[in-house]
């Protein structure tokens, strides 16, 4: 049940799929928002991801879980309209379409706000609504290239596919924050607005120190021999004898040296940060080091030192990780089924299953005032 938190009450008509609109929904219904998944009759795509997966999918469970789906044809007659009478009946709506789609359907954001004032309307895109690049298509990991994240994050082999969707995820995250602040601006002037977030814009969030350096000082960017990006033997991984790794992310003077101390070298504390040569000298002598011995004698010998050294964890070790179950990182459906909650500590979450394909449509439908004939005329069973 969603009583007691704090958007409780709060209703979002979600027209998204994929990645990053449900989970920004997913957000939202984990803060108490009742959410409505409007979907194709071919349902999300996600529904059927890993691929070969049945109609609900784990990567569309995990994205779902505790929302309604309802799902029309907005290219049938008749639907756009419905889905404009709808809209009145929810505080915010979320889309995922490429600008000018919801246009075409009779459903841009200027027929929405006119029609319903109130209504917050978040446009997720790749690009946002302006700009020569504003219909470009994209995905995550063109998205953070675009953004300079997958050049930046590149070493000496060059750079790789990053392992997390940080455009999808930060672009979720930014959709949150803006329908959030539209709603305190609207308790305020009783009028929504439109909130544009753009996912290749949310990627250079996470270059934010070093694009800002860069655009306020000049500053070079280095793939690989930067300050936080591992150009200092203190912050950077470390290869283990089976194959494995450290993340040693001893910043501070006093971590390093604790590490070095522990590390019977306490002589690498003040050269590590000398820059250069010298600082190499220090990462090939911990290199050498580290590679003597397995992850788990590390482990055991790094045991309880306050240093910021952490193993490189597999997501199968995630999953059975102590301090994260212990604080409820993840969580049993009412179905059975092990999921991964947000990082989010307000209150129990939802106990809600991801829905089936379409299996609240017509109670979503009647809520609105949809009469049984206007069902059967959408084609609603």
């Amino acid at each position: 049940m969603s009583e007691g938190l704090p958007l409780a009450g709060l209703r979002v008509l979600d027209l998204t799929r994929h990645l990053p609109g449900p989970y920004a929904t997913l957000l939202l219904a984990d803060l108490g928002a009742q959410v409505d998944k409007l979907e194709e009759p071919s349902g999300d795509p996600t529904r059927a991801l890993p691929y070969g997966a049945p109609e609900t999918g784990t990567y569309f469970a995990g994205l779902n879980r505790g929302k309604r789906s309802l799902v029309l044809n907005l290219k049938a007659e008749g639907a756009a309209a419905a889905v404009l009478r709808l809209a009145g009946h929810y505080d915010v709506l979320v889309e995922g379409f490429r600008p000018g789609v919801l246009d075409r359907l009779g459903l841009g954001h200027q027929t929405l706000r006119a029609a319903h004032p109130r209504l917050v309307v978040c446009a997720l895109s790749g690009f946002g609504q302006t700009g020569p690049d504003r219909l470009r298509a994209g995905h995550d990991l063109s998205y953070q290239a675009r953004a300079g994240v997958v050049g930046y994050a590149g070493g000496a082999e060059g750079p790789g596919v990053p392992g997390g969707q940080l455009a999808d995820v930060g672009g979720a995250l930014f959709a949150v924050v803006g329908i959030l602040a539209a709603l305190c601006a609207r308790a305020r002037t009783d009028e929504g607005r439109l909130v544009d977030v753009a996912l290749a814009e949310a990627a250079t969030a996470f270059l934010h120190l070093h694009l800002s350096a860069h655009l306020s000082g000049g500053l070079p960017l280095r793939p690989g021999r930067d300050l936080l990006n591992g150009g200092l033997p203190c912050y950077r991984l470390y290869r283990t004898a089976d194959g494995r790794q450290l993340a040693v992310a001893a910043l501070e003077p006093r971590f390093f040296s604790a590490l070095c101390q522990r590390l019977g070298r306490p002589e690498l504390a003040e050269a590590g940060y000398a820059g250069g040569e010298e600082a190499e000298a220090v990462h090939r002598e911990l290199e050498a080091l580290f590679a003597t011995a397995p992850l788990s004698t590390w482990e055991a010998r790094l045991a309880g030192l306050d240093a910021c050294v952490e193993a490189v964890r597999t997501p199968e070790e995630v999953a059975q990780d102590a301090q994260f179950l212990a604080r409820g990182l993840f969580v049993q459906g009412p179905d059975g089924e092990r999921r991964l909650a947000t990082p989010l500590r307000l209150g129990p979450l939802p106990e809600a299953p991801p829905p089936a394909l379409g299996a609240h449509t017509r109670q979503v439908l009647r809520e609105a005032g949809f009469t049984p004939e206007e069902m059967q005329a959408l084609g609603v069973d």
